[in-house]
């Protein structure tokens, strides 16, 4: 398994999180979470920090599959985008209807997910 692939994975799941509860949801996702400001200061390296390395846990799991496998490049893709709509998604689907969440943050936040996960498929494919 190549390490900087993995990171560079995790990289593009960050790039997609960034534009996602940035310019295409921020809004929404705010009102929906009821979150108003941005965090400031040490919580801005926490919050971030930590979903990096979320990130890249999950982009280190997909690569061990992966090497594991030797898949086509249409298998990744599957296998990525597989992991967000039936491991991520139903995970924060049963989380959300116990803590009574709205459907349009599971829909913004699993959205999130599945194209984060087509994009880290995206740079495995490009360097398989």
């Amino acid at each position: 398994m190549n390490l900087l692939t993995v990171f560079l994975a995790a990289l593009a799941f960050f790039a997609v999180g960034a534009l996602w509860y940035g310019v295409l949801f921020g809004r929404p996702w705010q009102r929906e979470t009821g979150v108003t400001e941005a965090p400031k200061g040490g919580q801005v390296a926490k919050i971030m920090g930590l979903t990096f390395a979320f990130e890249l846990l999950v982009c280190l799991m997909l690569g061990h599959n992966i090497a594991r496998t030797n898949p086509a490049p249409h298998v990744i893709m599957m296998m990525a985008i597989g992991f967000g709509l039936t491991i991520m998604t139903p995970a924060i689907g049963i989380n959300y209807l116990h803590q009574r969440r709205s459907l349009t943050l599971f829909l913004i936040d699993a959205g999130h997910f599945v194209a984060g996960m087509a994009a880290a498929g995206g740079v495995f494919v490009a360097f398989a």
